[in-house]
């Protein structure tokens, strides 16, 4: 049960930072939009350092 309840305080803990970057970022009047370009941004780089972890490395 403590493992579940640490797993939802950080989940909340990671929602409320893109919240947060997001006003900062773009204000409280474009935040839809803007929370739209953030999570397109994290995706990204999400998908970069997976698809880096992907490739095997050749050996020479």
């Amino acid at each position: 049960m403590a493992l579940l309840r640490g797993l939802f305080w950080f989940a909340l803990f990671i929602v409320f930072t893109f919240c947060f970057v997001v006003l900062f970022e773009y204000g409280p009047r474009d935040f839809a939009s803007g929370v739209q370009k953030e999570y397109l941004r994290v995706k990204s780089v999400v998908v970069k350092q997976t698809e880096k972890i992907g490739k095997p490395k050749k050996n020479h």
